[in-house]
């Protein structure tokens, strides 16, 4: 009964250390996983932001490389512009010597006008006579021929000066005509180069406007980009903080279960001492009970049959021999509990392999183990069956369980690298449960 109460009180020891250890263990890992989403929540909207700044970013260099292809057109229009002013500066003086040209032929053309309407006025007023009174009235042949020359020649004068002041003026028209249509030309170009200025001056105030808005819009970005940044690394911190007191409370919880464990133990260990105690007590009451009543029949029966008190005598040292026979065995079966109890609980001879943190070996690199603490080589093992936190003695060495991927009686190490891992192999070895 007394065992029965005591393996009771175990289990509620037990129970309530493991009720603690899933309280905490559940309270931070809550908590840990809130953060976690949180965190990826922040991190999901600083995507978005930093995408949203590429793309302004990127808006914003075409309108800077499209200011810079106006900047050019506005250069070269204003180039030209100049070229053209130049140009029609030097037509209005080819324009102005035209004119003076023109005005030096219609002088020209009025003096000889007014001379040959003296000529006619002569010719008229004299009539034809005169000239051939004139010829006929010669000295001799040869100044006759000479007056005919003469005359001859003034009229050929008189003609060609009039071809050649007619071709002067129609020359001079043309040339007037030509230099008014050249700047009449050029201005339309220096008004439609003026227009392209204009409209190229405009295009680049509103893409500079534009370019300032993106601009202003990336510095909003960045702003928020700056903050959502800031609060990753501030939960970040505080993800570590929980991971780090989740494995305070989890190796604090193992700790008090441990020694919760052992106290029932010692307590246990005790109780059945006691039963032992009081059970050897009882034996050796019934055995000098016992004793004594043989001693009672051998002394009445010891005058009519001797021979048959040493048959009972030897018969008691045989029983006396086979008790202190047992006794030892006893004293010996309790020697070998306490070098298994000093040792812990033998589990068996189990299969031993060995993992590392790689993505080969976990699927994901990485990983915390399944009871949420970062593995660590000489310490963390692998093995389902046994609750977290239990301690396992193998090879002298001692290993807590944190995680699961291989059933009971196959026990996977976790070393720092797979070479390590590869390096290890395939081993077997006793097990021993200490808590």
């Amino acid at each position: 009964m007394k065992l029965k109460k005591l393996a009771v009180l175990f289990l509620s020891v037990s129970m309530a250390a493991s009720v603690v250890t899933s309280v905490h263990a559940d309270t931070t890992r809550e908590q840990i996983e809130s953060v976690e989403a949180q965190k990826a929540s922040t991190q999901s909207s600083l995507n978005a932001a930093q995408a949203r700044i590429d793309q302004l970013s990127g808006l914003k260099g075409n309108l800077e490389a499209y200011l810079s292809e106006l900047n050019a057109q506005y250069e070269e229009l204003t180039r030209e512009l100049e070229e053209l002013t130049n140009k029609a500066k030097k037509k209005e003086l080819e324009l102005e010597e035209v004119k003076a040209d023109l005005k030096a032929a219609k002088r020209q053309e009025a003096g000889q006008y007014a001379a040959m309407k003296l000529r006619i006025a002569y010719m008229y007023e004299n009539g034809e006579t005169s000239a051939l009174t004139a010829i006929l009235s010669a000295d001799s042949f040869t100044d006759f021929l000479n007056r005919a020359e003469n005359a001859a020649q003034m009229n050929e004068y008189d003609r060609k000066m009039l071809e050649q002041y007619q071709e002067t003026r129609k020359e001079v028209a043309k040339q007037k005509a030509k230099v008014e249509k050249e700047q009449k030309e050029i201005e339309e170009l220096k008004k439609a180069r003026e227009k392209k200025r204009i409209e190229v001056e405009q295009l680049e105030a509103s893409t500079q406007d534009e370019i300032v808005a993106y601009q202003a819009q990336i510095n909003d970005e960045q702003s928020e980009a700056s903050s959502l940044l800031a609060l990753v690394n501030s939960q970040s911190a505080k993800l570590d903080s929980l991971l780090a007191k989740a494995q305070a409370e989890e190796e604090a919880a193992a700790k008090a279960q441990a020694e919760a464990e052992e106290r029932a133990a010692k307590a246990q260990a005790q109780a059945e001492a006691q039963q032992q105690a009081e059970e050897a007590a009882q034996q050796d009451e019934e055995e000098e009970e016992a004793s004594q009543a043989q001693e009672t029949q051998e002394a009445e029966t010891s005058y009519e049959e001797e021979p048959e008190y040493s048959e009972q005598t030897q018969e008691e040292q045989e029983t006396e021999e086979s008790y202190d026979s047992s006794s030892d065995e006893s004293t010996e079966t309790d020697s070998s509990s306490q070098e298994s109890s000093g040792s812990g609980t033998y589990l068996g001879n189990f299969k031993l392999t060995a993992y590392c943190n790689c993505a080969q070996c976990c699927g994901v690199a990485g990983n915390l183990t399944a009871s949420g603490t970062v593995p660590t080589a000489g310490r963390t093992v692998a093995m389902a069956g046994l609750p977290f936190g239990t301690q396992l003695l193998i090879n002298g060495a001692v290993y807590t369980v944190e995680d699961l991927g291989t059933p009971y009686g196959h026990v996977d190490i976790f070393m720092n690298s797979h070479s390590d891992a590869l390096s290890f192999g395939l081993q077997y070895a006793d097990v021993y449960q200490l808590n």
